[in-house]
C-alpha cells in the first residue's frame, strides 16, 4: 500500500500581530511521501560554483518532514510556518504538501492570470503552428517504404561513426530529457489557475499546454530514432534511463504557482535551445551535417517557445511588477533545475565515484562546451535585458529587494564562476563510463 502524507495550511501572517496564526488542517492525503525525496535529490540546472560542476544537493531547501508535524508544538509549528513562508508570495497561504511549500498564489494574482485570456489568444498563440505545416521525424529519416531505405539507414550509420563517445553521451541525455516528455506535461498541469483539469479543457491554458506538449514530442521521437539507427548507443539502457526518469518525475520548486511556473520555463526553454544549437554545431565539427540539421531545428522549436514563455512574463511584469519580480528573485536563489534531474540508468551510481548518472552527464556537457556555468549567467542577463527588469518601478520593500537581488546576481555569478574554473583547472580528469556507450571510458 502506498504511504500517504498530510498537507497543512499556513495562514496569511498579520502585520498588526507579533505572532503568527497557524490554520492546519489535514486533507487530500493521496500524495507518496517519496517526492519529498525527490525534492531532497534535485540537482540543478546551474553547475555549482563551489566546488565542480555539479550541485547534488540542489537548491536551497525549505523541506520539512510531515510526520514531523503530527507532535510538533505550537512554537514548533510556528517556526515551521517562518521557515516554509513563501519567498515569491510572502502574503500567500501556502500549503505544505510532501515537505514542499505548494499552492502559493494568492485570489488576487490568481485573477490576474485568468485575466490574461484574450492576451494568450492575440499574443501568444501566434508562437504555435498548425501541424501541416510542422516538420515530423519522418521529414529527416530514411523512409522504410523507399527502395533506397537500406543503403540510405548504412549511410547514417557511416556519418555516425565520427561522433566521439563524449558527444553522444551528450546526445542521449537530449534525447532523454526530451522523452520525458509526460512529466513535463504533468507538471504544468499542476500549476494553479493555468491547469487543464479534465484533460481536454476549452481555455486557452489548456489548449496551450496541450499544444505546446504536442509540439514537443516530436524532439524526442526524432533523436531517439536517429540513435536508434546509428547503432552507436545502447539503447535498452537508454529505455531504462527513460522509464526511470518518467516514474521519478521532476521536482522545479515552482509551488504550484503560475508566476513561479512561467518564470521557469522562460528560463528553461532558452537553456534548451541553447544546448541543442551547441549539440548541432558540434556535430557539423564531428562531420554528421545531417544531424546538425536536426539539432538546429529542435533549437528553432526551443527559440519559439521560450518567446512566448518569455512574453507571458513580459505581461505579468507589467501587471504585477512586484509579485512577477519576487517570483523571478525566488527562482534564482532556488536556481532552475534540469527537467532530466533524476535520470537513472539503475547502474551508473554503484560503480566509480557513485555520482548519479545526471551529475556526470552534467560535467561531460560542460567540458564539451554544450551547456556551461558561463551559458546560464548569460540566460540571466538575457533575461534582465529582455524584461527591462532594472528600469521596472517596484513598490513594496519586498519588489525592491528582490529586483536589487537578480540585477547584481550576474556579476557576483561570474566571480564564482571566475574561481570554480580556477580550481578546476588544477583539478585531474577522472575516468567515467555510461552504460549508454557500453561502458566506454569518458575523461572529464
Amino acid at each position: 500500500m502506498m504511504k500517504t502524507a498530510r498537507t497543512f495550511s499556513l495562514s496569511k501572517p498579520k502585520a498588526s500581530s507579533s505572532g503568527r496564526k497557524l490554520g492546519m488542517r489535514a486533507s487530500r492525503a493521496t500524495r507518496a511521501t517519496r517526492c519529498g525525496a525527490a525534492a531532497e535529490g534535485a540537482n540543478s540546472f546551474q553547475p555549482n560554483l563551489k566546488g565542480s560542476l555539479v550541485n547534488p544537493s540542489g537548491a536551497r531547501s525549505r523541506l520539512a518532514k510531515p510526520n514531523a508535524l503530527e507532535s510538533a508544538t505550537k512554537a514548533d509549528i510556528e517556526a515551521l510556518e517562518r521557515a516554509v513562508r513563501s519567498e515569491a508570495a510572502p502574503d500567500a497561504s501556502p500549503v505544505l504538501i510532501c515537505g514542499q511549500v505548494c499552492h502559493s498564489l494568492t485570489k488576487e494574482r490568481e485573477e490576474i492570470i485568468l485575466s490574461m485570456e484574450d492576451f494568450m489568444q492575440d499574443k501568444v498563440y501566434k508562437y504555435l503552428k498548425p501541424t501541416e505545416k510542422c516538420w515530423q521525424a519522418s521529414d529527416y529519416l530514411p523512409d522504410p517504404a523507399a527502395e533506397d531505405f537500406i543503403p540510405r539507414v548504412q549511410e547514417l550509420r557511416e556519418r555516425t561513426l565520427s561522433l566521439p563517445d563524449d558527444y553522444l553521451v551528450v546526445l542521449v541525455g537530449d534525447m532523454v530529457t526530451e522523452e520525458a516528455l509526460p512529466t513535463y506535461m504533468s507538471m504544468l498541469n499542476t500549476i494553479d489557475a493555468t491547469k487543464d483539469e479534465t484533460g481536454s479543457d476549452d481555455t486557452v491554458w489548456g489548449k496551450w499546454t496541450r499544444e505546446w506538449t504536442a509540439e514537443e514530442n516530436r524532439h524526442g521521437d526524432l533523436l531517439n530514432k536517429y540513435l536508434y539507427l546509428s547503432g552507436r548507443v545502447d539503447m535498452r539502457q537508454i529505455e531504462v534511463t527513460i522509464q526511470n526518469l518518467i516514474g521519478s518525475g521532476m521536482c522545479p520548486k515552482t509551488e504550484n504557482n503560475p508566476y513561479l511556473g512561467f518564470m521557469y520555463t522562460s528560463f528553461q526553454e532558452r537553456a534548451t535551445k541553447v544546448s541543442h544549437g551547441n549539440t548541432g554545431r558540434n556535430a557539423v565539427k564531428h562531420g554528421d551535417a545531417a544531424l546538425g540539421e536536426i539539432c538546429a531545428q529542435i533549437a528553432s522549436d526551443e527559440a519559439r517557445h521560450e518567446k512566448a514563455y518569455q512574453l507571458i512574463c513580459e505581461e505579468l511584469f507589467r501587471k504585477d511588477p512586484d509579485g512577477m519580480m519576487m517570483a523571478f528573485a525566488d527562482m534564482m536563489k532556488k536556481q532552475i533545475v534540469m527537467p532530466a534531474h533524476l535520470m537513472d540508468d539503475g547502474i551508473h551510481t554503484t560503480r566509480g565515484s557513485g555520482n548519479s548518472i545526471f551529475e556526470d552527464f552534467e560535467k561531460v556537457a560542460a567540458a564539451t562546451e554544450t551547456y556551461t556555468t558561463a551559458d546560464y549567467v548569460d540566460i540571466i542577463e538575457y533575461l534582465l535585458k529582455r524584461w527591462k527588469v532594472e528600469t521596472i518601478k517596484c513598490t513594496s520593500e519586498d519588489g525592491q529587494r528582490a529586483q536589487d537581488y537578480v540585477c547584481k546576481l550576474p556579476n557576483r555569478l561570474r566571480r564564482l564562476m571566475e574561481r570554480a574554473e580556477k580550481r578546476m583547472k588544477k583539478g585531474n580528469k577522472t575516468e567515467v563510463q555510461f552504460s549508454w556507450v557500453y561502458d566506454r571510458p569518458i575523461f572529464v
